[in-house]
């Protein structure tokens, strides 16, 4: 998101990656070093020393700090996430649409929207600044690892706000094509309220009762033997919506790793993608309130075999 207030960093954008920023509170104790592993730990003090000693840490102003350094009052610290050993993902983003305020991409199954984990150079934002070299830009909506299809980012923070506004008052028309089970016994199309908080297993989520923070539209597009080709479009956006939406009908997406169980493929399996793609994105342009509409160039596996796929009405 734009974070108008916060202050600019004193590092460009380097390798496609722009600078992360940590504030070390007033309270605590020993060198900078020391406060930093302790603050941050998951990068390491070992880590940090290198960081350091090469000049890759710096204060607001610009400078270098020292790891020796001693730490008076809360500090604001700028540095460079890098992953060493990150795996490589073996697939191409695609940018579909670009001028000043908006671009839009197709990402690939397995690739994170923005550094997250494990990767940092193979998330789409950083891959994106460094094919580009826009430095400000921004993705306005995410899409999980697991999904793919369309990204819509904000290329300038002057006009980001507005484009943000459309997903926040849900101005933002989405649909997605997924795969999974057939049931006779439910009817389409339907619409499907429920309650979404997050599970103990932190990413996951789960339906619980009370009232209802979530919704989508459901419609079938066409049937095959145990499978079928579902349209859903998203009038909420909580996290995993229509992967939890789908897998409470007892319906879970084709090849999902979370829902209804944990199921993850080993690191460099990439032989089952879930079913999910998100197809479009239609909007009234809040600068120059022309109709827009985006669709992607991806596509899901479907027919799932060969069998007769079988149109179902909307």
């Amino acid at each position: 998101m734009n974070h108008p207030h916060l202050p600019a960093s004193p590092l460009p954008m380097r390798d496609g990656v722009s600078p992360s920023c940590v504030v070390l509170p007033a309270h605590g104790q020993g060198n900078l070093l020391d406060r930093l592993a302790k603050h941050l730990p998951v990068v390491g003090c070992d880590e940090w020393l290198a960081r350091m000693l090469a000049g890759d840490v710096v204060d607001a102003q610009g400078l270098p700090v020292r790891p020796e350094q001693a730490v008076k009052g809360s500090v604001r610290l700028f540095y460079y996430r890098h992953l060493p050993g990150e795996p490589e993902l073996p697939f191409e983003h695609q940018v579909l649409y670009q001028d000043e305020h908006l671009l839009v991409a197709d990402k690939p199954h397995f690739m994170p929207v923005t550094p997250t984990g494990r990767y940092v150079q193979q998330s789409l934002l950083v891959r994106l600044k460094r094919q580009l070299g826009l430095a400000d830009l921004s993705p306005l909506h995410r899409i999980d690892r697991d999904t793919a299809g369309l990204v819509l980012f904000s290329v300038q923070p002057r006009t980001r706000g507005a484009y943000q506004a459309l997903f926040r008052e849900r101005s933002m028309a989405k649909a997605y094509d997924a795969v999974g089970p057939w049931s006779a016994h439910l009817t389409f199309p339907r619409e499907h309220r429920s309650r979404m908080e997050e599970s103990p297993q932190f990413f996951r989520m789960q339906e619980v009762p009370g009232e209802p923070n979530s919704h989508t539209h459901m419609a079938v597009q066409a049937v095959q033997g145990p499978w079928a080709l579902y349209r859903l479009e998203p009038i909420s956006g909580k996290r995993h919506q229509l992967r939890v939406h789908m897998a409470a009908l007892g319906l879970p997406l084709r090849n999902d790793p979370f829902y209804p169980e944990v199921n993850d493929p080993p690191e460099g399996d990439y032989s089952r993608p879930l079913q999910l793609l998100a197809r479009s994105l239609r909007f009234a342009d809040p600068l120059t309130g022309q109709e827009r509409r985006f669709e992607t160039r991806l596509r899901l596996q479907w027919p799932v075999a060969d069998a007769a796929t079988t149109p179902v009405a909307a």
